[in-house]
């Protein structure tokens, strides 16, 4: 409801990392609902801000654009992260891989904390499970393991970042995010 532009951006990760434009990465621009007094303030100080940024040059996406091109990424395995632009796009996702994202590298890979986890962790119902492992090749942290005594996908919460990725490949919804906070294991690790 706040979104007012979304562009797809190349990303400065894989420019870097593989040298080549790919556009994984989305700029979203984000106004406050109309009778809000963080919408009146804006109005007040600059109400050409209220317009939206200047997208002339830019990859612009509808929302339902932006939302396709999301899922499938998913699907692919990549893990949406937000993260905060220059005004006006004051809200930014990429769609990040431990091969070629900087920030997801050094922070799993180097132990340096350029990403934090999500309030969520994942869990495994195993009644539903099937044991099919497709879950485990999208988990970009190493969050996810299998129990040969049990045939069943095991997470490890204190290793989980919460994207939930690993939800989108399974097909038997065997997978749910659990908020940290009551999850033992997990809570306070960010």
């Amino acid at each position: 409801a706040f979104v007012n532009s979304v562009v797809r951006l190349p990303c400065i990760c894989r420019q870097a990392m593989v040298g080549s434009e790919q556009r994984y990465c989305y700029g979203v621009s984000m106004v406050a609902h109309e009778k809000s007094r963080f919408n009146q303030i804006l109005r007040e100080t600059n109400a050409s801000y209220l317009n939206g940024p200047d997208t002339g040059g830019l990859e612009a996406l509808s929302k339902e654009e932006a939302l396709a091109s999301l899922r499938e990424l998913e699907k692919k395995g990549l893990c949406h992260t937000v993260w905060t632009f220059i005004t006006p796009f004051i809200g930014g996702i990429c769609n990040c891989d431990r091969s070629d994202c900087a920030a997801m590298r050094a922070t799993v890979n180097m132990n340096f904390p350029v990403m934090f986890r999500a309030e969520y962790v994942a869990e495994v119902n195993p009644e539903l499970c099937n044991g099919c492992r497709q879950c485990m090749r999208a988990c970009q942290f190493g969050a996810m393991g299998y129990s040969i005594a049990h045939e069943k996908v095991v997470i490890d919460p204190r290793r989980c970042y919460g994207c939930g990725i690993c939800r989108s490949l399974c097909t038997k919804d065997a997978i749910v995010l659990a908020e940290r906070s009551s999850v033992p294991l997990a809570q306070g690790v960010w």
